[in-house]
């Protein structure tokens, strides 16, 4: 699940992106408003982190620019500012929560559990493949009555291929959900990760549903195998 964190104070950007990866979150920031518009507006964010006093662009317009362009990504609004009015603008500019400066990291990532579970329209709240499903608000998945336990990135990796069932998907847009725009490794790290999952959510089942097309990627099949 990859998230925007539009913050001009680099220490904070910084931190609540550590905090999201751990968490296992894909997280990329931008410290300006025209360049974090410009990000919002080409790649597709599960929720975006939006600062309002920003350079460049501030956080109402940069939120205002993005609905009235029809992007309905989630947006959780921070600022050191505190008051019902700039509570209020911040709703009214298309905004779907608000988290005043200073604020616990605990609130923030539960406020963005509550956006992710909302989802708008696009987002199903617990995604099912046969008897395999996953709550990517809450980051647990099981087949049927068996919870199943996984790493933050197995979780992510497995998440991407839920969201495109029967599809095949290429290691690089794995890789560019799960890892971040930031990632410049190899792309072989997908491989790792899909073979984990295996050994968690097919072996221990008596499944197969995790596809190699070869020269394309991965496919999670839609139906039993």
């Amino acid at each position: 699940m990859r998230l925007l964190v539009i913050e001009d104070e680099e220490r904070l950007a910084a931190t609540l992106k550590r905090g999201l990866e751990a968490a296992g979150y894909a997280v990329d920031v931008a410290h300006d408003g025209r360049i974090g518009l410009y990000m919002a507006s080409e790649h597709p964010y599960q929720a975006i982190v939006l600062d309002i006093m920003l350079p460049g662009l501030n956080g109402y317009r940069v939120c205002a620019r993005l609905r009235a362009g029809g992007i309905d990504t989630p947006i959780l609004m921070l600022t050191a500012k505190n008051g019902e009015y700039d509570e209020a603008e911040a709703l009214d500019t298309g905004a779907d929560d608000y988290l005043a400066k200073p604020f616990s990291y605990v609130v923030l990532e539960a406020r963005l559990r509550a956006l992710l579970r909302r989802g708008g329209a696009r987002r199903q709240s617990v995604l099912r493949v046969g008897d395999l499903w996953l709550d990517p608000a809450s980051r647990v998945c099981g087949r049927g009555e068996t919870r199943i336990g996984l790493t933050a990135k197995e979780f992510a990796v497995l998440e991407c291929l839920a969201e495109r069932v029967d599809e095949v998907v290429p290691k690089i847009d794995i890789v560019e959900q799960v890892w971040s725009a930031a990632f410049d490794g190899d792309l072989n790290i997908v491989e790792v990760y899909v073979s984990a999952l295996r050994r968690k959510i097919d072996a221990p089942f008596g499944r197969t549903s995790i596809e190699t097309v070869r020269g394309g990627g991965y496919r999670l099949a839609g139906h039993d195998r």
